[in-house]
């Protein structure tokens, strides 16, 4: 292992609240921390503020009195970059500018001995241009923490196009030392997170865009059904409307303009009117008066449900009639498990293993069909029901239905998942609906970057489980849904888009056409 000595000194520039956090992780570590800001008096106020928060750690029992106190004596603001020679490794968290970035960095060159290691913590910008002003680029390293930094236990080890291979392993068996779980990627747009990550953030906003639901609607469909902690709407009001696109918009510009990682043009109004989210009280949803998370109300009948404070909630079908029997046709793949509930919920199942399309078939001739990149209205009487991480702990199932359904047809679907225990919402016909459409473009995105050795699988998975709190990685989620479920979903959807947005990789169409072939080889 070739982590850093516990004597050897760290320094953190930019005492901000990112800045105070690293700090406070290499502090608590062991290390003796320098901290230093630009602006004076200000590496002083931080440092009190990382002072105050060992406290409470201390209050709740999570650190010993005598562990702060050491801490603490470790701890030392200066008001001089010079003030930083000596250090073993410097990260900066300043502004997210390559210039800024640059400028620092050639002026620490000048400060700390050549073998220091240099840890940029930027989310966006290329470690490779910034370590190439330096006179020596093989020590620029990412180490991209995310926030809040002493809490989550995700770091993306970034080694830039000539990051020294030996200063990029020091600085993954440090972050691993430091109790952090590292990741190591290549230095692409996005890395590991926000690359993978764009779709469920550009999805949900598209079916906005596209008039298929609100986003109080879409979120709860992505919570309930497909198991994420928060809906894109609501978590990029968190994070800041701003601060997301500003993200997505840099990816898309480092990718070239490629039309999978495409900006929203939705959101792109949201900033400009300065409807930032939390921060500014108003975003997805309005926060203002002492508003509630926009998440409404998680029950309720009727479309159009209220959320706290006023605010509508998701929109949620009212109650309807269970259809007293079912026909299941073909294997419904990540759907299987509806069967054996409808049984238990005292519906008869009568399955016709025809090599049909797989369906579920209603008494009143309605088909159901899991969502599969087409528009539902491509078929007469088919209502599509949206992916589920599990079908028996999802408390929400959204439907889609053309305009023109027979209403027989949409109570009777209705009233099948809410036998089942489940909430409805009834969203329009969107190819691949909310979650599959989501999903799919995820589990694609994390192929292509497997494929060209951006990280490992395993890695690629534990990154998007730790750094975004997703309920699997893409490959566990590609396992569970099957080999080629994703690539046929997205096949759909670009026949139909045309822009090259849901063009599947060569890789995920790779993965597919090989399990395709190992299933057909006789036994």
């Amino acid at each position: 292992m070739t982590a850093l000595d516990l004597s050897s000194p760290v320094a953190v520039v930019g005492a901000g609240t990112m800045g105070q956090g690293i700090a406070q992780v290499a502090l608590v570590a062991g290390h003796p921390v320098r901290l230093y800001d630009t602006v004076p008096g200000r590496a002083r106020e931080a440092a009190d503020a990382i002072g105050a928060r060992l406290d409470r750690l201390v209050e709740k029992g999570r650190l010993p009195a005598g562990d702060r106190d050491a801490a603490r004596a470790r701890l030392t603001p200066v008001e001089e970059l010079a003030g930083l020679a000596g250090c073993a490794l410097v990260a900066e968290a300043v502004v997210e500018r390559l210039e800024v970035k640059q400028e620092l960095f050639r002026a620490l060159e000048d400060v700390v001995d050549d073998d220091c290691l240099l840890a940029t913590n930027t989310s966006s910008l290329s470690v490779t241009a910034i370590g190439g002003a330096l006179r020596v680029p093989g020590r620029c390293v990412g180490l991209h923490f995310f926030n809040p930094a002493p809490l989550l236990p995700l770091v993306e080890v970034v080694s830039g196009f000539a990051t020294d291979p030996a200063c990029g392993t020091r600085a993954y068996d440090t972050a691993r030392a430091w109790g952090k779980t590292p990741v190591a990627c290549a230095d692409t747009p996005g890395f590991l997170v926000n690359r993978v990550a764009r779709p469920f953030y550009a999805e949900a906003f598209a079916v906005y865009e596209d008039q298929g639901a609100d986003p109080a609607t879409i979120d709860a469909v992505l919570r309930e059904s497909g198991g994420f902690r928060m809906g894109a709407f609501e978590l990029t009001d968190l994070i800041g409307q701003d601060v997301n696109e500003s993200v997505t918009h840099s990816v898309w510009t480092s990718f070239f303009q490629d039309a999978r990682f495409r900006p929203s043009l939705a959101q792109r109004r949201l900033v400009e009117s300065g409807r930032l989210g939390r921060k500014s009280g108003r975003g997805w949803y309005d926060y203002r008066d002492g508003g509630d998370d926009g998440r409404g109300d998680r029950g309720g009948a009727g479309r159009g449900d209220r959320g706290g404070a006023g605010r509508p909630g998701p929109h949620t079908a009212g109650p309807a009639d269970r259809p007293p029997h079912i026909v299941v046709h073909g294997d419904l793949g990540p759907a299987a498990a509806l069967v054996p509930m409808a049984r238990e919920a005292g519906i008869e199942v009568r399955a016709q293993d025809d090599g049909d399309d797989p369906r579920i078939v209603l008494p009143g001739g309605g088909q159901l069909c899991l969502a599969d990149g087409w528009p539902v209205s491509e078929s007469p009487d088919t209502i599509g029901f949206d992916l589920a991480l599990d079908y028996r702990a999802a408390t929400r199932v959204a439907l889609s239905a053309p305009p023109e359904i027979r209403p027989r047809h949409l109570a009777e679907a209705t009233g099948l998942f809410q036998a089942l225990g489940k909430r409805v919402s009834v969203i329009g016909d969107v190819p691949g609906m909310i979650v599959a459409r989501a999903v799919a473009r995820i589990i694609d995105l994390a192929f292509e970057a497997a494929a060209k050795g951006v990280a490992t699988r395993d890695d690629i998975d534990t990154a998007m489980r730790l750094g975004v709190n997703y309920p699997l990685g893409p490959f566990e989620w590609s396992r569970r849904v099957g080999a080629g479920w994703a690539f046929d979903v997205l096949a759909s959807m670009h026949e139909l888009d045309g822009t090259g947005r849901y063009a599947p990789s060569r890789a995920l169409r790779h993965h597919a056409h090989a399990c395709d072939q190992r299933e057909d080889r006789p036994s």
